[in-house]
């Protein structure tokens, strides 16, 4: 063999070790986030923090709320445990930004999907869990009853969020002529309307709902029967984790197939074993088949799941229902709702 071919041959080899030695690291940069996840040992979920119903960080550090509890459903979903979550509250400024930095696996927060956002933030959203509407939030001694009425009116708003770009709308839309003072977070905009600063706020429709249930002033407020948007709410998670949104969506949609089904907390383990149980509910339920495997969780995921937080009706009962949130919308589609799984199949 002459030198050129001996040359050749070198640098093949060359090639392919360099190759070889790489493989471990190409192997790391696509560890899927659910593995990730299950290395670290606890889901990192992204919350309000001070939303009464939804995500409600207490003195003592327990968290409570509507979408704290979608947060353990995942938990119950990956390691069989509910409490494996470590809550991290999040501001609305900072909510994509978070995702984007992988300082969350996922944000459950009142979070509106929007064109821009499921295009321009490298983000993905899941299904909605909550169909809210924006309205106002006036004292009733003022006798404002509609948009007409806030001519003059101050109004204020979170910052950096989907209510204070749809009002831009709303006063245009409506001709009127009014101040828009935004704030960062809803606490300081409750004491701006409260000190006066204010004649009306302006958020989603269960945001405000809310306030007023847990306000000692609470009583003196009224909302307006209008809504003037759509907002619908889903989790949020980062972009381009095919598995990862999987879970996402179909731990979400677990709750609401459940609750078609009449599976509860109580009785998902009674219904298990009942050899009379729907076909599409032995499947979720791990019973029969194998599609678990194709989002990789135990057979038992969703039994975990219900177990631990119930269904979609236990979970709003438990927390929306007890503030008075009337379920409107996000009742089942059998019952006139918008609330609807695809086939579990």
């Amino acid at each position: 063999m002459n030198f050129r071919g001996t040359k050749f041959i070198l640098t093949v080899l060359a090639v392919f070790l360099a190759a070889a030695i790489a493989l471990p690291n190409v192997a790391d940069a696509q560890q899927s986030f659910l593995q990730r996840v299950r290395e670290r040992g606890t889901l990192v979920c992204g919350v309000n923090g001070g939303l009464a119903g939804f995500g409600l960080v207490a003195p003592d550090g327990t968290v409570t709320g509507f979408d704290a509890d979608f947060c353990r459903a995942m938990s119950a979903a990956i390691f069989g445990d509910p409490t494996k979550v470590e809550f991290k509250p999040i501001s609305a400024a900072d909510r994509f930004p978070a995702i984007q930095a992988e300082q969350i696996d996922v944000l459950i927060r009142n979070t509106t999907i929007t064109f821009e956002r499921d295009t321009r933030q490298g983000a993905d959203f899941g299904p909605v869990i909550f169909y809210d509407g924006q309205t106002f939030l006036v004292r009733r001694a003022d006798n404002l009853k509609t948009v007409k009425d806030l001519d003059g009116a101050t109004i204020c708003v979170i910052k950096g969020t989907t209510t204070e770009a749809n009002l831009s709308d709303i006063i245009a839309v409506n001709g009127i002529n009014a101040t828009v003072t935004p704030y960062d977070n809803i606490d300081q905009v409750f004491e701006a309307f409260i000190a006066g600063s204010c004649q009306a706020v302006t958020s989603d429709r269960s945001q405000l709902s809310s306030r007023k249930a847990t306000a000692a002033q609470g009583g003196e407020w009224e909302l307006f029967e209008e809504n003037f948007s759509r907002e619908p709410l889903a989790p949020v998670y980062k972009a381009g984790d095919a598995q990862w949104g999987d879970v996402v969506r179909w731990v979400t949609f677990a709750t609401i197939i459940a609750e078609e089904y009449g599976i509860t907390s109580e009785n998902v383990e009674m219904m298990a074993a009942d050899p009379k149980l729907a076909p599409e509910a032995k499947r979720l339920l791990g019973v029969e088949g194998e599609l678990h495997t194709f989002l990789g969780l135990d057979k038992s995921w969703a039994i975990n799941v219900i177990k631990s937080v119930g269904n979609y009706g236990e979970i709003y009962e438990r927390n929306l229902g007890k503030l008075g949130v009337a379920r409107g919308p996000n009742k089942l589609w059998t019952q006139g709702g918008l609330l609807y799984a695809p086939p579990y199949r």
